[in-house]
């Protein structure tokens, strides 16, 4: 018998909020959350970025144990924990053996990675740390969170670039529908804000190169040129909705399909015609059992790059023959990379629960070449069953969550 699988919990630590409950305020507010650079001092040519404001892992994580791990397992067992703390879920209420673990990453470890290297080539491959390897391979983030939650089920990673919290999600999805797990958690994470990550995107001209945060990520505009990079981590904990009534778990919503496709065109770039990008909407739509029709807001990748706007734009267009809200997080989060698709599924769930859309923030002049009907201040409120959240990766890859709100 197919489960369906609801939402229980939710956690985020990303470039607008250390918690969902401030994150929602700032995007509800139209909130940037960019600023100039602190990290470090290199001179990239990029100036903007979307770092984490006033975040201590300690308020969440033993001292002793964040020393052990790489930024992206802190930010994403900080939210687990967020996650798990909402759900209101406890050792007693799943057996550890229907208790799993999906989490996704674009590049894992990649502070620990530049830190060992620039050690190595100053001082000699015996001063690489012992944890090197623990702290920078991406299993990492999903391994630290099964232990903290004795989850003995599957513990998997994905790397699918940009598409991977989205495909994480997917699959923990599926173990569910399945039958086997009862719980899951599930999400993205990603640190990569440092001198090599700023500088690779900036090589490949991905990045925005404004000076002005409320200019800076503005997808559909005709003047966009390229993403802000954002760093933090998305986590849900995924319930059938049978061991969810069980136990008189709040519902925060539900995942009800489920489309991944591959381009199979460029290394980098989205294939222009949108076509496998429309096919993986199409995928999830019918999974559900509805039509286009049925869904009123599509929480876009959107990163603000002339690309990937078009190619997305062409795909909505080809899976909805009639107009249909969008907006792109991203003119407000910045491109959180691996963790992106997490987050914002989480946007999107809470925003249906609030009946308020998030506005695609920045768009001065809309792009012709992108003909979406943009969530602006004055159609924000809606009335929004069914809707879905798209994540599209270097490597083609492309993943898409159709959810819905709970009654």
């Amino acid at each position: 018998m197919t489960q369906r699988v609801v939402v229980t919990g939710m956690g985020a630590v990303m470039p607008l909020g250390n918690d969902v409950a401030t994150t929602m305020t700032n995007i509800n507010a139209g909130q940037v959350g960019f600023a100039p650079i602190t990290k470090f001092t290199a001179a990239t040519g990029i100036t903007l970025a979307g770092e984490l404001k006033n975040f201590d892992v300690t308020t969440r994580l033993d001292k002793r144990v964040s020393k052990r791990l790489d930024l992206f397992s802190q930010y994403a067992l900080y939210s687990a924990i967020e996650a798990a703390t909402q759900a209101g879920l406890t050792s007693d209420m799943v057996a550890p053996e229907r208790l799993g673990v999906i989490i996704g990453s674009g590049i894992g470890g990649l502070t620990t990675i530049e830190a060992q290297v620039t050690k190595m080539n100053a001082k000699g491959p015996q001063r690489v740390s012992p944890l090197f390897v623990p702290q920078s391979i991406v299993n990492m983030a999903a391994g630290n969170v099964a232990l903290q939650f004795n989850a003995r089920n599957i513990c998997t990673a994905v790397v699918t670039a940009c598409s991977s919290g989205t495909n994480a999600i997917g699959d923990a999805f599926r173990e569910i529908q399945s039958g086997r797990a009862d719980v899951m958690i599930t999400g993205g994470a990603e640190a990569p804000i440092n001198e090599i990550g700023i500088a690779g995107f900036a090589a490949l001209s991905a990045l925005s190169v404004a000076t002005d945060p409320q200019r800076a990520s503005i997808p559909f505009d005709q003047e966009r040129n390229g993403f802000v990079m954002g760093e933090g981590a998305g986590m849900l904990v995924l319930e059938s909705l049978a061991h969810a009534q069980q136990r008189g778990a709040v519902i925060y919503g539900e995942v009800t399909g489920y489309g991944s496709t591959c381009d199979a065109y460029h290394m980098t770039a989205p294939n222009p015609a949108g076509t496998q990008a429309a096919r993986a909407m199409q995928l999830a739509i019918d999974e559900t059992g509805l039509t286009a029709a049925d869904f009123g807001y599509v929480n876009a990748h959107g990163t603000s790059t002339q690309a990937n706007d078009v190619a997305e734009a062409a795909a909505i267009n080809q899976v909805f023959t009639a107009p249909v809200l969008v907006s792109s997080t991203k003119s407000m989060t910045g491109h959180l990379l691996g963790a992106g698709g997490a987050i914002e599924a989480i946007i999107t769930l809470a925003a249906m629960r609030q009946q308020q859309l998030p506005v695609n923030v920045g768009v001065q002049q809309q792009d012709p070449a992108c003909p979406v009907q943009l969530v602006t201040p004055t159609n924000r409120t809606q009335v929004v069953t069914n809707a879905l959240s798209n994540s599209f990766g270097f490597g083609g890859h492309n993943a898409v969550l159709a959810l819905r709100k709970w009654a």
